[in-house]
């Protein structure tokens, strides 16, 4: 196996000095949010982001207000993209069903999917007003039926973003905030003397919104563990050239300036010519400040000999993002396993499944793709078992089988639940700690 790195990132220490900083601010700024509340938050909001309105929730009338200010052609493009995602969700929750069964004469099993009871929709928008996360995250919620989401974006230029607002209010949000960051997390997770807390915390942000999310958990649910964006571009020189594969890894760097982008290829020519149109695309792409900056810091190109190679490379690496385009799409998609969203063909691309295609954008990064997908409508559900035995007959059955069980790991307590069962409902005298008899000795 030859595998040629042609770039490479920085390296993981150096990744992990700055998450080993962030931890602190964060760590800091939830403790204080938690101590003092409204009074933490408002000066977190005003040092942050220079915003200190009167109230940090939305009336329904600031919202009705910032909606008209959307154009109706804007408007138009985001109530279909939200359609998109809204039917995409509905379809996935239809394929989650309740069961029951009756595994045998008078025992019965079931499980109902109980949707989370309050979730807290964290929607990015300091730098970038990310409309298209106000869908992946209150719409899908809303297709779930949770009965209380409440929703926070940050201020965009010192006011709320109307199309972000506009976004949030259809999608279903029953509260809405502006305000980001730590505080924003901190506040939906812990509560505040104004803001009741939740039960789940979903979205995507930056890389103290996502550390604020892992500190947080176990105190709440999330989605994922979301870090910087990723993107992988797997291609050959059969159906793609330097110009596709720069566009696409570009098109994912300018995100921020810490988002991983790769090349992953059997062919140098195609690694060398991306490299060129890298650099010209560089030089007219008005988010080049952040784009270079990302390529290179966490730009890679990685040239494999064949395509066994590449796929091991792509698992071992777990891209959130994977853009793959050769003569062999449909064996990726078969093969590999380790990933948040493929995207097949070149007539696909990431931006589409960013903002309107209808699959979730909240998707996982940094290799948590080896243990679970992104954002879906069934994060935001709960599937709970029940158990029912019907009969006397069964209930001595099993009660018996389970007063042994017990037993052989030493909980007499457990088995005597087993025992009076069976002494009730199946007429023998079991021994106050005894194992239940064998049904033919019994007999």
């Amino acid at each position: 196996m030859t595998i040629r790195h042609l770039k490479t990132a920085r390296s993981e220490a150096d990744r992990a000095d700055d998450d080993t900083k962030v931890r602190a601010i964060v760590e800091a700024g939830l403790k204080d949010i938690e101590t003092r509340g409204d009074m933490a938050v408002r000066e977190m909001s005003e040092k942050f982001d220079n915003y200190s309105p009167a109230s940090y929730k939305l009336s329904l009338a600031e919202i009705e207000d910032l909606m008209a200010q959307v154009s109706d052609r804007d408007m138009a493009d985001l109530k279909f993209a939200q359609e998109q995602v809204r039917n995409f969700a509905q379809a996935q929750r239809d394929s989650m069903l309740d069961i029951e069964v009756e595994p045998m004469p008078g025992v019965i099993l079931g499980h109902k999917n109980i949707p989370v009871q309050s979730v807290g929709c964290y929607v990015p928008g300091g730098k970038f007003p990310m409309v298209a996360s106000a869908h992946m995250s209150v719409a899908t919620a809303s297709v779930a039926k949770v009965p209380r989401i409440i929703a926070c974006t940050p201020p965009f230029n010192g006011a709320p973003n109307p199309a972000v607002i506009a976004a949030m209010h259809l999608g279903g949000a029953h509260e809405i905030y502006v305000m980001g960051g730590i505080q924003a997390i901190g506040a939906m997770a812990i509560g505040t003397e104004t803001i009741d807390p939740v039960h789940m915390l979903v979205g995507p942000g930056n890389a103290f919104v996502a550390e604020a999310k892992r500190q947080l958990f176990g105190r709440v649910g999330i989605d994922l563990f979301a870090g910087p964006t990723e993107t992988m571009v797997i291609a050959d020189e059969t159906a793609a050239d330097g110009e596709l594969c720069a566009t696409d890894l570009l098109g994912q760097a300018e995100h921020g300036y810490n988002s991983p982008a790769v090349l992953l290829t059997n062919s140098e020519k195609l690694a060398r010519e991306t490299m060129i149109e890298i650099d010209r695309l560089l030089e007219i792409i008005p988010t080049a400040d952040t784009a270079r900056q990302s390529w290179e810091e966490f730009g890679e190109i990685i040239v494999c000999d064949n395509y066994d190679e590449m796929l091991a490379v792509a698992d071992d690496i777990a891209s959130e993002h994977v853009q793959i385009m050769t003569d062999r799409d449909d064996w990726f998609l078969e093969h590999m396993t380790c990933y948040g969203a493929l995207f097949l063909g070149p007539r696909t691309n990431v931006a589409n499944g960013d903002k309107v295609i209808g699959t979730n954008h909240t998707l996982p990064t940094k290799k948590a793709g080896r243990y679970t997908g992104g954002l879906w409508v069934g994060k935001y559900l709960k599937t709970h078992s029940y158990q029912k035995i019907t009969t006397d007959e069964a209930a001595a059955e099993i009660g018996a089988y389970g007063s042994r069980l017990c037993l052989l790991e030493g909980f007499v307590g457990h088995a005597e639940q087993c025992n009076v069962r069976v002494r009730r409902y199946g007429g023998l005298n079991v021994p106050y700690g005894g194992p239940a008899p064998y049904k033919d000795a019994a007999e």
